[in-house]
């Protein structure tokens, strides 16, 4: 895995001091995000934890986690290892109380000024808005407060998948098809999809059906739906649980929305890595 993630780190700056060991570096966020330790409880032998932590921020806000994702999909776009049957969907992350206490204000660049932290019933959480492709890998990713919807957000993921290719051409940014559940069932949606000539595969809702009834012709004729290939859309779900699994993005712990969303990219990155 390292071999294929090499390449595509930053070189050293030219001027100053010389970066510390990337490997380590990558290794010692990993750990941290995985286990949901404290960057204080960094074990010695993975350097300084202000090293990793300041490398985290420092490439979230420069976009480099952005650019090595978008790199490994563009290898794996090359092999033909991308299925173009996206799912989308989103999850509510629970807020630890760490998370919390930071001013309101975008303090970094790209930092929103709510950090995209909400309160609902169950307290402070966070959503994550995410594509994925037809093997349960993830394409691009949002954040918003957790008590966001997930229908205005659809566009914003969608704007995300993004896959450079790897010789001349423009960047491939229209799936095949879209699957959804029906939190995603709207006139918008449905004509912002059908603008870009992508295959929407969403189900209606029962009070939808019933609005569309009742205006008799006037309600027109009911959208497409494949109820086959919607069988495919437990694969969001799979990769919201491969997600799960590092323990420091099941719950986040991070007071900046930057820096959760850079280990979001982080998990995906090795994922793809791992294919």
């Amino acid at each position: 895995m390292w071999d294929r993630i090499e390449p595509l780190i930053p070189a050293d700056p030219v001027r100053g001091r010389r970066w510390a060991d990337h490997r380590r570096t990558l290794e010692a966020i990993v750990w941290k995000y995985r286990t949901n330790s404290p960057w204080r409880d960094l074990p010695g032998e993975l350097g300084p934890f202000q090293t990793a932590h300041k490398r985290l921020i420092r490439w979230a806000v420069d976009g480099t986690w952005e650019m090595i994702l978008a790199a490994v999909l563009a290898a794996a776009d090359a092999d033909d290892d991308i299925d173009w049957t996206v799912s989308v969907d989103s999850t509510v992350i629970r807020a630890h109380q760490h998370a919390a206490g930071t001013q309101k204000g975008a303090a970094r660049s790209g930092e929103p000024a709510d950090h995209a932290l909400g309160r609902s019933r169950g307290g402070l959480s966070t959503k994550v808005h995410l594509a994925a492709d037809g093997e349960a890998r993830p394409l691009a990713f949002t954040i918003t407060a957790g008590q966001a919807g997930d229908a205005p957000a659809f566009e914003t993921v969608m704007s995300r998948i993004r896959v450079p290719r790897t010789g001349p051409g423009r960047p491939r940014t229209r799936p095949l098809a879209v699957l959804a559940d029906r939190a995603y069932s709207s006139r918008a949606i449905r004509s912002h999809l059908r603008r870009r000539g992508i295959r929407a595969v969403i189900p209606q809702p029962s009070d939808q059906i019933g609005h569309r009834l009742r205006r008799g012709r006037q309600g027109g004729r009911p959208p497409g739906f494949d109820r086959e290939v919607y069988k495919q859309r437990n694969t969001v779900e799979r990769c919201i649980n491969r997600l799960k699994q590092w323990r420091g993005l099941a719950t986040r712990t991070d007071k900046l929305a930057i820096a959760y969303r850079a280990a979001l990219h982080l998990a995906g990155i090795l994922i793809w890595t791992r294919r």
